[in-house]
């Protein structure tokens, strides 16, 4: 069995959510949050599918105890609902790195700081307490969108591996690889906390 890296359980809390370990008793609820057909339009899973979904959170729970996954649920804290879900995996303990992904939002939180504090929380927790060298982030390559959104909290490019993963439906991928290193991270997070301060000011305005 692989080293555990991550202790169990790790809570992470920001301003406006707080992630916290996924467990059985919270499938039922995420699975209502993400019938949503357009949360997985460009994800390679979907999760609109119960039986998908269900094998999927399952299979990310027995990861967690092998060390190779740590799945987390995203909770508002204002209305105390689970409105996504994200997690570490691809994690190698003795090469100092590991992949974040599987995230996804609610639509009632797309353009909002939600994704940033996400990723501020997660990143923090990677490169203050892991002490990781490396966290990758990687989507499809027609993914446009959140490519966009990873370059912008500092994520650079390394390129593309085709046809690197079959999905639900049978046809291939080719997925868009990126990467933030640990003498990266505190520009990467200058960004991020930039971005979230601009997408506040601009709610506040709205309101």
């Amino acid at each position: 069995m692989k080293e555990k890296w991550i202790s169990h359980p790790t809570i992470l809390e920001g301003t406006y959510i707080e992630l916290i370990p996924l467990e059985k008793e919270h499938l039922e609820e995420l699975y209502a949050a993400a019938l949503d057909k357009d949360l997985w339009a460009l994800i390679p899973t979907d999760g609109t599918d119960k039986t998908i979904f269900y094998q999927n959170y399952e299979f990310a729970l027995s990861e967690r105890e092998n060390g190779n996954q740590y799945p987390f649920v995203i909770r508002h804290k204002e209305s105390q609902k689970l409105i996504g879900s994200t997690r570490f995996f691809e994690i190698y303990p003795s090469d100092k790195k590991l992949e974040i992904g599987w995230t996804w939002i609610t639509k009632d939180f797309w353009g909002t700081s939600i994704n940033l504090e996400c990723k501020l929380l997660l990143l923090n927790y990677c490169f203050d307490v892991l002490k990781t060298n490396r966290v990758q982030l990687k989507t499809k390559d027609d993914n446009f969108r959140s490519r966009k959104a990873i370059e912008k909290i500092g994520g650079v490019f390394e390129g593309i591996l085709r046809k690197d993963k079959i999905q639900n439906d049978g046809t291939t991928r080719n997925a868009a690889y990126y990467s933030i290193l640990d003498d990266e991270w505190n520009a990467a997070k200058q960004k991020i906390e930039t971005l979230i301060r601009e997408k506040e000011a601009s709610a506040k305005e709205i309101q």
